[in-house]
């Protein structure tokens, strides 16, 4: 990957593609970006199925987590989903806010702000919106949302320290949030970060963990939890497309680690930085 630019307009081109995609052949790859082998493998994504509130068709097979299932969301709440694809994680926020509360979907791709918005016009929801935008400068105001919830999304993002700084801003005092990521212990091959489909399917993109929970906590957040943690088991099938026998042999004896972790944190209830606007610069 060269740039932000670059990486921005791949992720884009590769989930406008997935947008249009059913979840059987999202399932059989890295996040659903790239074909990864003839056979399918759950490798990331947690069976959203017994959850209240679950649509079938917005359910894309992308995720690597269960946000909502952790984010001590109540009724009359505001949440915010970031990359919010087809809107799994929005509709499963909706069945707990209750019509007194509003749930906002925020995602980079026009193709799946279309799908969110049909699969909520279908269900007849009136406080679900779909918003296309930049979760490095979320088109939101600041000190308006209860929650925050995300899914296997901000590895996707170059700037991760804009992304918390922008969770920050447009949570109010004392609000929190809960996301499901993917992070490493250990280095990938070199190699892999230059593959645009390994970047698109959540691998290459990933940083180390302990670097992801210091810009949480540089951010500016507070009460910062592990909530899960569950190791990705990367199969051969899908190594042996990006990397010859002896390769595949030295990534496993490197001992490197692949996790999703789903990890919360709380902006304190006085908020002293007087973040502002999108594009302001602060915060």
């Amino acid at each position: 990957m060269k740039n932000e630019t670059q990486i921005k307009e791949l992720v884009k081109e590769k989930y406008s593609a997935i947008a249009s995609q059913p979840k059987q052949q999202n399932a059989a790859s890295c996040c659903g970006a790239t074909g990864c082998g003839n056979d399918v493998y759950a490798i990331m994504a947690d069976d959203y199925t017994q959850l209240e509130g679950y649509i079938a068709d917005a359910d894309l097979g992308l995720g690597c987590g269960l946000p909502t299932a952790f984010a001590q969301i109540k009724e009359g709440n505001v949440v915010i989903d970031l990359g919010s694809g087809a809107g799994n994680d929005a509709f499963i926020a909706r069945s707990i806010v209750g019509a007194t509360g509003k749930v906002i979907g925020i995602d980079f791709t026009e193709a799946m702000i279309e799908r969110a918005k049909q699969n909520a016009a279908k269900l007849g929801f009136d406080n679900v919106f779909f918003r296309q935008g930049d979760i490095e400068s979320m088109p939101v105001t600041a000190n308006v949302a209860d929650v925050v919830v995300s899914n296997c999304v901000l590895n996707l993002v170059p700037n991760k320290h804009k992304v918390f700084s922008e969770i920050f801003r447009v949570l109010k005092p004392g609000a929190h949030f809960s996301i499901s990521d993917i992070v490493l212990e250990g280095e990938l091959p070199e190699r892999w970060k230059q593959i645009a489909e390994l970047y698109a399917g959540c691998v290459a993109g990933a940083i180390q963990k302990t670097d992801y929970l210091a810009i949480i906590e540089e951010a500016g957040f507070n009460n910062i939890t592990l909530q899960k943690e569950k190791a990705i088991m990367l199969p051969d099938a899908i190594l042996a497309e990006y990397l010859a026998a002896e390769e595949i042999a030295a990534y496993k004896a490197s001992k490197t680690k692949i996790t999703s972790i789903t990890v919360f944190a709380q902006k304190p209830a006085k908020d002293s930085r007087n973040c502002c606007e999108p594009g302001s610069g602060c915060c």
